[in-house]
């Protein structure tokens, strides 16, 4: 009798709310080449429903545009949209926006040999409509626990903005300026015109980008970037 080789053992495919390890989630998401987008927070999993326009393509397609022209003005930084990024062994997050400081140039984070980010990004965003609570509660505390140094989280639906920074373990906001200036504390010259930004107003947000990209600050970054990097 001639043996037949065993057939392989079905991959189950990933549903929200299902509770794996990260490996067990990579793999079932593999298995499913059609799926754009299943995040593993706290050894959960969580799937994006459909991303409406206005709630969500709009504001991701605004902060990209604010963070490449940084990114662009700033050798030695990296820009990446909606990246799969392994924090531990519970956090596989999929962020909206991640900026980063590439390892060559002294970030904390690196790109593996299949292609994901493992480490600490330098910055994470977020568009939140719908996933407000898990962007603000448990995928927040994963950031803050994994030292995520920089988070910002769009509320779109309550016209806000939220810039944490972390300092002595704990998430901060960073302070509006008199001018309604947001500057981040880890990205010299990133700043952030929040009021212009909920407006719609990318005149102005990429005018007040420009003034942080010829301030003094900003130059300095650049060079000690280069320097790392030599």
């Amino acid at each position: 009798m001639v043996k037949t080789p065993s057939q392989p053992r079905s991959i189950p495919p990933l549903e929200n709310g299902d509770r794996l390890t990260r490996y067990e989630f990579e793999r079932r998401y593999n298995a499913m080449p059609h799926l754009k987008r299943a995040e593993l927070i706290e050894g959960v999993v969580y799937m994006a429903a459909a991303l409406s326009f206005r709630s969500h393509g709009e504001p991701h397609a605004s902060l990209m545009t604010w963070l490449g022209n940084y990114t662009v003005a700033t050798p030695g930084v990296a820009l990446g949209d909606a990246p799969t990024v392994r924090l531990d062994l519970d956090n596989e997050p999929q962020p909206d926006a991640v900026l980063l400081i590439e390892s060559q140039s002294g970030g904390r984070s690196r790109v593996s040999e299949d292609d994901y980010i493992e480490g600490t990004p330098e910055l994470l965003v977020e568009i939140a409509a719908s996933s407000a609570a898990i962007d603000l509660g448990d995928k927040k505390r994963a950031y803050r626990r994994n030292g995520i140094p920089e988070y910002i989280v769009w509320q779109v639906f309550d016209r806000k903005v939220d810039w944490f920074y972390l300092e002595e373990g704990e998430y901060i906001s960073l302070p509006v300026d008199p001018d309604g200036t947001i500057r981040s504390r880890v990205f010299p010259g990133l700043w952030l015109a929040v009021e212009d930004l909920l407006a719609g107003n990318m005149v102005r947000v990429l005018a007040v980008l420009q003034s942080g990209l010829a301030a003094a600050e900003h130059d300095k970054f650049v060079q000690q970037l280069s320097q790392v990097g030599e």
